[in-house]
């Protein structure tokens, strides 16, 4: 009999120990009830409560949780009508808020969630939608987060998902896209080409400029060339003037005889001439220069004072001996 007393007692007291410890664990808070009164909040570790007075009203997660929001069908701005899920990652602040002023907090959550999605997305039209998907997310984060502020909880960020247009409107936008790449394609295309042309034009007018620049600087030369060379004959006409004034024979001679031998090397040279013929009379040039020589002489002794030119000393028998005309022929 004593015994079972013993066990009875024994047994009474481990139900009282195991219900004053509480240990929570890390991630998790726990409210505490008295007589079924919010009291307080068990952080993680070891607690105590006072048994049969205080009890463990909600075991909450503190941890940040992921909440997918079903998939639903939204009519858009220009009445197309596209699939839309999301998911939302939450946490809890305040243990008693989410335990006490909410019931079925990922219920009411999940709802928000799909109300404001519909209502967001129905305010824009389809090309909005599948462009501006960050704007969407600011403005449903920043809605739910105000709405769910109240219950304690955190909304960290929403994400929109998936978003699935109707078939023939989905054809639709590939077509629409492959245009576009299309015009893109030959607008570049277009480009590539004209600034193709405006290069080779470049180059065409930096080649023209640079043969002017060469023809011009070509013809300047010539031109200084052609007057030093009317300078250079200038200057042996006049010496060749000066020395027949003196009565030199030979100058004359000389510039006579070279412009014939000029004159002959140039029908020599010609491509259409295939036989040169010596005439017999091209020994006898010598002889022409000197009878010049001599009428400009006697004009000369006919001048009122002027006196009479000195006479060398062999020019008479080297004019006589030249004046001899040889006659045949003669090979260039």
């Amino acid at each position: 009999m004593g015994g079972i007393v013993v066990l009875i007692f024994l047994g009474f007291a481990f139900v009282l120990l195991f219900g004053a410890i509480k240990i929570v664990p890390q991630g998790r808070e726990f409210t505490v009830e008295r007589f079924g009164r919010y009291t307080r909040t068990l952080k993680p570790g070891i607690s105590f409560l006072t048994p049969f007075f205080e009890t463990i009203g909600r075991k909450v997660n503190m941890m940040e949780q992921v909440l997918e929001v079903p998939q639903q069908e939204v009519i858009t701005k220009d009445n197309v009508s596209v699939k839309v899920d999301a998911i939302v990652f939450i946490q809890v602040m305040d243990a008693a808020a989410a335990a006490y002023r909410v019931d079925n907090l990922i219920y009411a959550i999940t709802q928000l969630a799909q109300t404001n999605l519909r209502t967001v997305v129905g305010s824009l039209e389809l090309d909005e939608v599948l462009s501006q998907r960050d704007q969407i997310n600011t403005r449903l984060l920043s809605t739910i987060d105000h709405a769910t502020g109240p219950w304690g909880v955190k909304v960290a960020r929403i994400e929109i998902k998936d978003l699935t247009p109707p078939p023939d409107i989905t054809n639709a936008m590939a077509r629409q896209m492959k245009a576009e790449r299309e015009k893109r394609a030959v607008i570049t295309e277009a480009e590539g080409e004209k600034q193709s042309a405006i290069t080779r034009a470049e180059g065409s007018k930096q080649s023209a400029i640079l043969q002017a620049e060469g023809r011009r600087e070509a013809a300047f030369r010539d031109a200084e060339a052609r007057e030093r060379e009317a300078e250079a004959e200038a200057k042996a006409t006049a010496f060749v003037s000066e020395a027949i004034s003196k009565g030199d024979v030979n100058a004359i001679n000389y510039f006579i005889a070279q412009k014939y031998v000029e004159a002959f090397g140039e029908l020599a040279r010609s491509p259409q001439q295939k036989t040169v013929i010596v005439p017999a009379d091209f020994a006898g040039l010598t002889g022409t220069v000197a009878g010049v020589s001599e009428l400009i002489k006697s004009l000369g002794a006919d001048a009122p004072r002027s006196p009479p030119p000195p006479r060398p000393a062999s020019g008479a028998s080297s004019g006589a001996s030249t004046a001899t005309p040889t006659g045949g022929k003669r090979g260039a």
